[in-house]
C-alpha cells in the first residue's frame, strides 16, 4: 500500500461517482469504490489500476442496508482506514409524479437511499476521520434541495434533507477539523434521468432538449477542486448549473 491519499466514493459505477473515480485516480489518489453492480465495479477498478497505476479497493454494498454499510466500512483493512476524502454520492430519483399520484414504493426507495443511506455512509466513515482530526466529506445534493419544483415532492424533500444534514455535519464536525462540503448540481446528462423515468429513454432524453447540460466530468472537476484548497479553506456549499439553467425551475431552451 502506498502513502498516497485515499478517497472513498459511493455510487461509483456510473454518473458523478464514476467520473469522480477517474478524476481522483488521475490525480494520484488510491480509491475505495462502492457500488451495487459487482461486475461493473470490478471492471472500473481494474481499468483505473491499469491506467493510473493506483490501488483500488472495491467495496460492494447497497447503501440502504445499514448492517452492510457499517460492516463493510468498519472492517476495512488497517491500511485503507486513513480516508482523506469521502464523496457521499450514492443517490437517485425515481418517478416524477404529482403528489397524489406518486408510488409510495418510489418514495421509500428515495428516502432509504438519499437520506438513510447517505447518513449511514457518512457516520461509518467519520469513525476513521475523527481520531485523525482530518478529512473532507463531500455531500452530493442537488438544485432540487434548494427550490421545490412541480412533481418533485419526495425527491426534493430528500435533497432538502441532504442540504440540512450537510450544514449539520459541518457544525458538529468543526471540533474535529473535518471539512464538509455540499455540492448541488443542476441538469446533468447522466443515467440519472433514465433511472428516474424507469428506463423510458425518450422521456429521459427530452429533459436535456435545447440545453447544453452539465456532464458528469464537469461535476467531478468541481468536486475535485474543492479538495485542492489549503487546509484552512473550506467551501461549505456550492451550486452549479449549466449556463442555460438558473435553478431547479428556470431554464432557457434553444429552439430545436
Amino acid at each position: 500500500m502506498s502513502s498516497r491519499k485515499i478517497a472513498l466514493i459511493t455510487g461509483a459505477t456510473s454518473g458523478f461517482g464514476k467520473a469522480c473515480a477517474f478524476k481522483f485516480a488521475c490525480n494520484g489518489y488510491d480509491l475505495i469504490l462502492n457500488g451495487r453492480r459487482v461486475d461493473r465495479l470490478k471492471e472500473i477498478s481494474d481499468e483505473l489500476e491499469r491506467k493510473y497505476n493506483i490501488a483500488v479497493y472495491p467495496l460492494p454494498f447497497d447503501v440502504r442496508e445499514e448492517n452492510a454499510v457499517f460492516g463493510s466500512i468498519g472492517s476495512l483493512p488497517e491500511e485503507w482506514r486513513n480516508i482523506d476524502v469521502l464523496v457521499n454520492n450514492a443517490g437517485l430519483a425515481v418517478g416524477r409524479d404529482y403528489f397524489e399520484e406518486a408510488d409510495v414504493d418510489d418514495w421509500n426507495r428515495m428516502i432509504d437511499t438519499n437520506v438513510k443511506g447517505f447518513l449511514y455512509v457518512a457516520k461509518a466513515v467519520t469513525q476513521w476521520m475523527v481520531p485523525r482530526k482530518q478529512g473532507h466529506i463531500i455531500n452530493m445534493g442537488s438544485v432540487a434541495g434548494k427550490l421545490v419544483y412541480e412533481r418533485g415532492n419526495t425527491y426534493c424533500a430528500t435533497k432538502f434533507a441532504v442540504d440540512a444534514l450537510n450544514q449539520a455535519m459541518r457544525i458538529d464536525l468543526l471540533r474535529h477539523n473535518i471539512k464538509v462540503t455540499g455540492i448541488h448540481p443542476g441538469a446533468a446528462e447522466t443515467e440519472f434521468s433514465l433511472v428516474r423515468f424507469k428506463g423510458d429513454g425518450e422521456t429521459a432524453a427530452s429533459v436535456y432538449n435545447g440545453i447544453k447540460a452539465l456532464t458528469a466530468e464537469d461535476v467531478a472537476d468541481v468536486i475535485y477542486y474543492c479538495t485542492t484548497l489549503p487546509p484552512h479553506v473550506c467551501i461549505n456549499d456550492l451550486v452549479l448549473t449549466c449556463t442555460h439553467q438558473a435553478d431547479g425551475i428556470y431554464m432557457h431552451r434553444n429552439p430545436s
